[in-house]
């Protein structure tokens, strides 16, 4: 069993900017009510955070995603976070910070060196959390559950989604991906914060395009049906899959630089690219990817999405947990849905954002 961080570590890590509960009007949260909804992205798993319980501190726990009319969840494992981290420039060989972590939340000791071992354990985490949910809590792993959770939405329940942040866990070897698979990993984002053997970052050094052991895992990956995440890509890279990939892709949390311009959002260009492929770009909650720190940015920032690459592309991907400062943690959700209101968005248009979209591809991708 692994420990916690302490609380007011983490709290300052994942701070809310507000606590619930939070004030939506009547017609937000009756639309909000009839809507499926899905979040791309979200971190709790690198915490060890009892997930089954409301916590005071962080973004993400069931009773918090039950309470935010949260249908799906993907659950992202974290394995390699340099020290300096930053948007920018972050030097491959930098200490890693989740080697800290790992030690400190008492993750398994091939956990503390083996970043493929941290993401089997987060893994192991979130079916444990699934397994004594007691039915508050299922995994999707195929187009067959997903149309189960669907077709029979159950009142006071959520669903998970595991996914992984950067390629670096399959430590050079395709097998990994395989192991990854058989673990419940069913979305893969080829880099995070550093380059890596597959590719470059938007904040690494090199920010190269896909190596040749890139292409091979990118093969592997849509082969095995595994839906691949070009968040943190750098330019390189994401040209590079966008042109070799032969499935729909996925931006599970960034921010349209015509809202907040920076190394991290996505150009007008890129979301055009992302949106000929049928893929879908999850807006993130934080002030790097809004330019805000209100739920308002966030609908800004969605329609900055939307003129882009269209209505059919949008979709939420809070980073929930990513040692981010969001305005509101999983029991907000509505206020993102009250906000597209107030933005003029039709009903039907945000049904498609909220989690529509995100259904479609997860729908065509997963196997």
């Amino acid at each position: 069993m692994s420990r916690p961080l302490p609380h007011w570590l983490e709290g300052l890590a994942n701070a809310s900017r507000a606590r619930g509960p939070y004030r939506v009007s009547e017609a937000a949260r009756a639309l909000h009510r009839r809507l499926t909804v899905i979040d791309l992205h979200a971190d709790p798993l690198m915490w060890s955070r009892d997930l089954l319980v409301r916590n005071h501190y962080g973004h993400v726990d069931v009773p918090r995603l039950i309470e935010g009319g949260v249908t799906l969840q993907v659950f992202s494992t974290v394995t390699h976070s340099p020290l300096g981290i930053n948007i920018r420039r972050n030097r491959t060989d930098a200490p890693d910070m989740l080697t800290a972590l790992a030690m400190i939340c008492g993750w398994p000791r091939a956990a503390w060196t083996s970043k493929l071992e941290r993401a089997l354990f987060q893994a192991r985490a979130l079916e444990l959390a699934v397994k004594g949910s007691g039915g508050r809590m299922a995994q999707v792993r195929t187009r067959d559950d997903l149309r189960a959770l669907v077709a029979k939405p159950r009142p006071g329940a959520t669903a998970a989604l595991l996914s992984i942040e950067g390629g670096q866990c399959f430590e050079g070897r395709l097998e990994s991906i395989d192991v990854l698979f058989a673990a419940g990993v069913r979305m893969v984002g080829l880099t995070h914060f550093v380059d890596n053997d597959l590719g470059g970052s938007a904040s690494g050094e090199e920010k190269g395009g896909l190596t040749d052991f890139g292409r091979a895992a990118l093969a592997r990956l849509e082969d095995r049906r595994i839906i691949v995440d070009l968040a943190h890509a750098s330019p390189l890279l994401f040209d590079d899959v966008i042109d070799a990939c032969r499935r729909p892709l996925v931006v599970s949390h960034t921010g349209a630089c015509s809202a907040c311009p920076n190394e991290r959002n996505l150009t007008d260009a890129q979301l055009k690219k992302i949106a000929a492929k049928g893929g879908v770009v999850g807006v993130g909650y934080w002030k790097t990817a809004t330019g805000g720190e209100d739920a308002a940015a966030i609908a800004r920032s969605i329609l900055a999405v939307v003129k882009a690459a269209g209505v059919g592309h949008a979709a939420l991907g809070s980073d929930f947990d990513g040692a981010v400062a969001a305005p509101f943690d999983a029991s907000g959700v509505p206020l993102v849905t009250q906000a597209l209101l107030a933005a003029g968005m039709s009903e039907d248009d945000i049904a498609l954002v909220m989690g529509g979209n995100a259904l479609r591809l997860l729908s065509e991708g997963l196997p």
